[in-house]
């Protein structure tokens, strides 16, 4: 059995002091619950803030980017080692909108994955197609295009550490979701995939999350699904209440 996870992206929104009334909130009634890994990434200002405060918790902070380098002339950026020192476990890498953005590509995200690893980071590596990509028709192409390229070279091992989030990038921030069919489609595309990289046993046991306009309302559906692990949370995780449920519906 995987254990499901649920990650929640504060993208750039939340002060030191905002950030940890969040997270103190959300210790209330998380701190102590068993059988789904927890996750929290606040903006890099908040992180050892946010890590002091959940200490002794079941609650993980997790950042929301960082350079594949160990260090260098790498002005506004920060490393894995960076990361690590403060006691951070996981790391958001390949998110849509550093895809969209910032111009990252499979190649950028496949350094960063290792360079997580090698740090004893764990990656959650996104990936997912526009509303062109689907309405065209190549879901499937887009979505082996990014995992092949995002976790090429990985060992089984490192496979079994990275989580995987499908994120359709026309659901995110848009309050339009896949439906539960279609999300279930594509994580069961992206295990196979897994399989073709590595094996069935590797794959089985690498979690995938679902990510784009979750809410507590439509969280158990989608991760009551057998491919979907739980999700990767953006507008959702800000307000503690609705984390908190939604966290409670990915509970097998």
């Amino acid at each position: 059995m995987r254990k499901p996870i649920v990650a929640g992206n504060w993208k750039m929104n939340k002060t030191v002091a905002d950030a940890v009334t969040l997270v103190s909130d959300l210790k209330l009634d998380l701190a102590d619950l068993l059988g789904v890994d927890i996750v929290v990434c606040p903006p890099f200002t908040a992180l050892k803030s946010v890590v002091d405060t959940v200490s002794g918790s079941r609650i993980y902070v997790g950042a929301q980017n960082m350079h594949w380098e160990k260090s260098g002339a790498f002005t506004g950026e920060i490393s894995a080692e960076m990361l690590r020192e403060i006691y951070v476990h996981y790391v958001i890498l390949g998110h849509s909108e550093r895809r969209q953005y910032f111009g990252e590509t499979d190649e950028i995200v496949n350094k960063k994955t290792k360079a997580a690893h090698a740090a004893n980071l764990k990656p959650i590596v996104c990936v997912g197609e526009t509303l062109a990509e689907r309405e065209g028709g190549n879901t499937f192409a887009v979505i082996e295009k990014q995992v092949r390229g995002s976790l090429n070279g990985l060992t089984k091992m490192e496979l079994t550490n990275t989580i995987v989030a499908y994120e359709p990038v026309w659901a995110i921030g848009t309050g339009k979701t896949a439906t539960t069919a279609q999300a279930q489609e594509v994580h069961a595309h992206i295990r196979k995939l897994l399989a073709a990289i590595s094996d069935d046993t590797t794959a089985q046991s690498v979690r995938i999350q679902y990510g784009g306009s979750v809410k507590a309302s439509n969280a158990k559906e989608l991760f009551s699904q057998p491919d979907i692990d739980g999700g990767l949370i953006g507008g959702a995780s800000l307000e503690p209440r609705s984390f908190i449920e939604i966290v409670k519906a990915a509970l097998k």
